[in-house]
């Protein structure tokens, strides 16, 4: 007997140890007949690959440093500053449905960010206890209820399909979240019965909450009018704050300052070498405003490192965002790239693919308009002149109202983040309810127009 379970034992740790030698035997002979047999002298490979690196650093360039830093400061804010009692209270599994979707739809659509940068908020605001259904009602409408963006769809596209893209994006940001906390009902109530019990009658925040408020409020305004895109009209509101942005900016900065020195007890000293130094900056070089900012946020995180207590765990905070997502947005960016290109440029896939795909109204092409929008990635305001060459190009209205609410909201990189968020099977779903929905929408809108 004892020398059968000690045969057992060794032939369990035999076949143990061979799968895992096997797995990276397959590995290694995976990366192998990848190089060995790479065509690397293929044009189109060649023309792919560089158009993965070129999106890659056109991203770092134009949305790292004012998109994604600011963003994860926020998140960094959030999960430090924003007790989980309030979160509960407001987006959590029991609070006030109509409370809940309401403050998840208009905090989101405020934002006006790309579908990348609300990624970090979407991060924060789950992990500190937001219900799946508010959750994901925020990470839709961020990207998708862009007013600036349904605006000029209706001025380019026509006023009809600057409608119908309103009202399904709102529509859309409701209906999924209510739809994810349905699916996931009895995951919410477990995560919810293993969250700590929210102590009625306590202080909801750390400090008065017209405080947190107002500090929230000052680091949105820099994070939407550092990112403030020009909308091609030469007067009017939206041309007055694009041609102020970074007035606006600064300004929003300025008032962060004072926070940090009155409700953050930073010493005022070195609030004013920052600025002074990033003052310099911008007016010695004002054609590039990223440098100054970028010197602004430098000196922000050297700052709140020199203090201990509540500015150094808002940098942990901060910085521990940044690692979980940033590598994989990166990832997902140069993959988007190598498939797809940029606007104007190929990819391994031929555009007049996709062209041909989206004709007409048919279920398929708004299948393939979804799911192609879903996959893509579009900086803010990028989908409305890549929707409009489509259309030159025969592409149908139908298709073009499902890529217009598939494709801001979601992208390759994006999928890649909210898998690490709330894991692979919820992803999946959000995914196909955001492709199914924008589907359904395109086709009935089709047949109409």
């Amino acid at each position: 007997m004892i020398l059968g379970d000690l045969a057992k034992c060794l032939l369990r740790d035999f076949i143990m140890n061979f799968k895992k030698e096997f797995k990276i035997l397959l590995l290694f002979a995976g990366i192998f007949l990848l190089f060995y047999f790479l065509p690397i002298e293929n044009i189109r490979l060649q023309q792919s690959l560089v158009e993965a690196l070129a999106l890659t650093k056109w991203y770092a360039q134009e949305h790292v440093l004012l998109c994604l830093i600011p963003a994860f400061f926020i998140a960094g804010a959030i999960s430090v500053f924003i007790s989980q009692n309030a979160v509960m209270k407001y987006l959590g599994a029991k609070a006030n449905k109509l409370l809940a979707y309401s403050v998840a739809s208009v905090s989101g659509s405020v934002l006006a960010v790309c579908s990348c940068t609300v990624l970090p908020l979407f991060a924060g605001i789950y992990k500190m206890g937001a219900g799946i259904g508010p959750a994901t009602a925020f990470l839709y409408s961020g990207p998708a209820i862009n007013v600036l963006a349904i605006i000029l769809t209706a001025n380019v596209l026509g006023f009809e399909l600057g409608f119908a893209r309103a009202a399904g994006a709102i529509l859309f940001s409701i209906i999924i979240g209510l739809l994810m906390h349905l699916i996931f009902f009895k995951d919410e109530e477990e995560r919810n019965n293993n969250a700590p019990a929210m102590v009625l009658g306590a202080d909801e925040e750390g400090r008065p909450l017209y405080q947190n408020a107002f500090f929230m409020a000052v680091m949105v305004g820099i994070l939407v009018f550092a990112n403030w895109n020009s909308t091609n009209e030469t007067s009017g509101l939206f041309y007055f704050l694009y041609t102020y942005k970074w007035v606006i900016t600064a300004l929003f900065s300025l008032g962060l300052g004072v926070i940090l020195v009155q409700w953050f007890k930073i010493e005022w000293w070195k609030i004013l070498v920052v600025a002074i130094i990033t003052a310099i900056f911008a007016l010695s070089i004002p054609a590039y405003p990223v440098a100054a900012f970028t010197i602004g946020v430098a000196g922000l995180t050297i700052i709140l490192n020199t203090k201990e207590g509540e500015p150094q765990d808002w940098l942990q905070a901060t910085w521990s965002f940044a690692k979980q997502i940033l590598p994989l947005l990166l990832i997902g960016v140069l993959i988007a790239g190598l498939l797809l290109g940029r606007m104007g440029n190929e990819g391994l896939i031929p555009s007049e693919w996709i062209s041909n795909l989206v004709g007409g109204n048919s279920l398929q092409s708004n299948v393939f308009a979804s799911v192609v929008g879903a996959f893509m990635y579009f900086a803010t305001l990028t989908e409305i002149p890549i929707v409009q060459g489509l259309i030159d190009n025969g592409m149908g209205y139908g298709p073009a109202l499902a890529l217009l609410l598939a494709g801001p909201a979601l992208s390759l990189p994006n999928m890649l983040v909210i898998r690490s968020v709330m894991g692979t099977k919820k992803t999946l779903v959000f995914i196909t309810l955001v492709v199914i929905m924008a589907t359904i929408t395109g086709y009935t809108y089709g047949m109409y127009f």
